[in-house]
């Protein structure tokens, strides 16, 4: 009597036996450039090589995983599935190759971990000098970013862990844990504070003033939009969207009416340099709070779990030490 058939396990069975790495830089390629002349460039083959070699992948996962268009060759909905899991597999191998290599230079393993800028110093060195000295030793690769970047990153396989804002969004396998609230304060050019500060807190007059903001759709401009918009005052349109402390820094000293939002702590970091300086307010509400991030399948992992707890118990110390 025949068996039923399952789409699925004979699927799963032709990428064991007929797929190969090679096959999955190759889509990658062809999404990075959209055109096969430019991909055969790269690879320095001919077009029809690389042609065959896409037909010989499509005929692997039995779906078309490019369709051309105006714009070139641009996935199908099959391609950005494909393409989705290829990035992961290829970054995981790209991660056992940099842990090989340390571990043969005499390291006993490799962390990469992702930081946002507004991390308070204390937490940042905390974490750098726990990893750094460690015996034996361990290579850290460290990325700055958003938080919403850095779980781009952790669920793309590229990062092992982040210190960074709360995340609002959805991410399958992402595990967060709040370790340290901040406290906001508005900060401008030390030289333009005493103007700036006259007359109470007013979040209409503040509006008109020039904002450097973090970019659309991160947590931190969802929460500074909110904030204005339960003020009853529609968000400014900031002159400057990023956060890069260097950029803000050169703004907020060149332009009278520039300001924005900092976390104090992370502000009384940066003082000493004179060039900016939070106004005398208080305001009443604190920032998404700063968060240890990992994914569900690496926080039993030693490394990231040792890790996890030293930051926390900063944390802790730096909250006793506030009270």
């Amino acid at each position: 009597m025949p068996t039923a058939r399952d789409p699925a396990v004979e699927l799963q069975h032709a990428l064991l036996s007929r797929l190969k790495l090679r096959q999955l830089s190759l889509l990658q390629a062809i999404d990075r450039h959209r055109t096969l002349s430019r991909v055969a460039a790269e690879m320095q083959l001919s077009q029809p090589a690389i042609t065959k070699a896409l037909h010989e992948v499509e005929d692997i996962f039995g779906s078309t995983l490019f369709e051309r268009s105006s714009r070139g060759l641009v996935p199908t909905a099959a391609g950005d599935a494909v393409l989705h899991y290829a990035r992961r597999w290829l970054a995981e191998l790209e991660a056992t190759t940099r842990v090989l290599t340390s571990l043969e230079a005499g390291r006993s393993g490799r962390l990469r971990l992702g930081l946002t800028q507004q991390v308070p110093q204390q937490l940042m060195s905390a974490a750098l000098t726990h990893l750094l000295d460690r015996s034996p030793r361990i290579s850290v690769m460290v990325r700055e970013g958003t938080t919403d970047e850095l779980v781009a990153g952790l669920v793309a396989r590229e990062l092992d862990c982040a210190i960074g804002r709360s995340y609002d969004g959805d991410a399958s396998g992402l595990v967060q844990e709040a370790i340290h609230e901040q406290e906001p304060c508005l900060v401008v050019g030390a030289k333009n504070v005493k103007r700036l500060s006259r007359g109470p807190l007013d979040w209409a007059r503040l509006a008109q003033l020039d904002w450097i903001l973090p970019p659309p759709n991160t947590p931190m401009r969802r929460t500074y939009n909110a904030i204005f918009v339960g003020a009853g005052v529609q968000p400014p349109l900031p002159i400057l969207e990023t956060t890069a402390i260097r950029s803000i820094e050169t703004v907020l000293r060149q332009e009278p009416n520039a300001i924005t939002i900092f976390a104090r702590d992370v502000l009384a970091g940066m003082e000493p340099a004179g060039h900016w300086a939070a106004l005398p307010y208080r305001l009443s509400w604190n920032l998404p709070p700063v968060s240890f991030f990992t994914l569900k399948e690496l926080e039993a992992h030693p490394t990231v779990r040792s890790l996890r707890g030293a930051v926390v118990e900063t944390a802790r110390r730096m909250k006793r030490s506030a009270g």
